[in-house]
């Protein structure tokens, strides 16, 4: 009597031993290894490095570099300089933030709206400053801010002022105006992408309903936007924390007032290049990056809650 063979497996055939091991597939990795190469060469090898720089710390009259453990972290949190330059960033963060956001929001909504001419025009005139690279913004801006040459000298000629935005209290915000005039189409066009993912027969609904335009966006378009929001204002406050260009760049026009510590970054710079400590430096690095990160965090498990109770 023939054997009755079925699913392929010849006779006798038992088939795979389940108690032998199974070899591992590492061809996988061929992949990914030259990303993992990067990866640790470009971004945990200098953060294994700063951490450990932060330990020591050059003595002068010792002629050598010694081990201080937490000395710096701790030399860091009694810097009034740092705490200075913190609240600068701070305050942008808190002022220059939310307004951006608002004014990037509200062109999304307007462009989206389908009621502008030009509209391609004016997604694109919005979105090119953010192709100027920052130093050239920050050129451009000093030079308009100028009280015997630019825009702010001949508008103080016309109104008979005497408004200088270099001074102490007019700086942060001309620095947040750059901020703000250079990434509003980037935040736009986050925004603007995601209405466009909206199914439109959520507004065919609520029309026929009776909903006017401004519950249609109260309702529809802006609870839409929250996961865009937490994105933007997770990368507005990682680029806050991270602010240099600017001030940097602004510092030769007004150096009694842009110090070489007006934000972390900065003064961890002028630290590192500057006055030779580059342990100290790395510490304030350190820090920064953590107080980034915890900010970061926080926001983003505020956006998730949001999410969740959207749903």
């Amino acid at each position: 009597m023939a054997t009755i063979v079925s699913s392929g497996v010849a006779a006798g055939d038992t088939g795979p031993c389940p108690n032998r091991p199974r070899r591992r597939d590492w061809r996988g990795w061929i992949f990914v290894a030259p990303f993992v190469v990067i990866f640790l060469f470009v971004f945990v090898a200098p953060l294994i490095y700063a951490a450990v720089s932060s330990l020591f710390a050059y003595r002068a009259f010792q002629g050598e570099t010694v081990f201080v453990g937490i000395g710096n972290y701790l030399k860091l949190f009694q810097d009034g300089l740092f705490w200075a330059g913190l609240w600068r960033v701070v305050l942008v963060l808190a002022v220059q933030v939310p307004i951006m956001l608002l004014i990037a929001m509200f062109v999304a909504i307007a462009i989206d709206s389908g009621r502008l001419h030009g509209t391609n025009f004016f997604r694109l005139a919005i979105f090119l400053p953010y192709l100027i690279p920052t130093v050239v913004a920050a050129l451009i801006w000093g030079f308009m801010y100028g009280t015997n040459y630019g825009l702010a000298s001949q508008i103080n000629v016309i109104f008979g002022t005497q408004v200088n935005p270099f001074a102490p209290q007019w700086i942060l915000l001309s620095i947040s105006n750059v901020i703000t005039w250079t990434y509003v189409g980037y935040n736009m066009l986050i925004f603007y992408s995601s209405l466009r993912t909206i199914n439109t027969s959520l507004y065919e609904a609520a029309l026929i309903d009776g909903a006017s335009e401004w519950q249609i966006v109260r309702y529809i378009k802006i609870p839409h936007l929250r996961g865009s929001i937490a994105i933007t204002l997770i990368f507005s406050i990682i680029g806050t924390f991270q602010l240099f260009n600017e001030p940097s760049i602004m510092q030769k026009m007004a150096p009694a007032v842009i110090t070489n510590s007006f934000t972390p970054n900065m003064y961890a710079y002028n630290l590192s290049f500057g006055s030779g400590q580059q342990e100290y430096a790395a510490a304030l690095a350190i820090v920064m990056g953590v107080i980034t990160v915890i900010v970061a965090y926080i926001v983003q498990l505020r956006g998730l809650n949001a999410n969740e109770g959207k749903a």
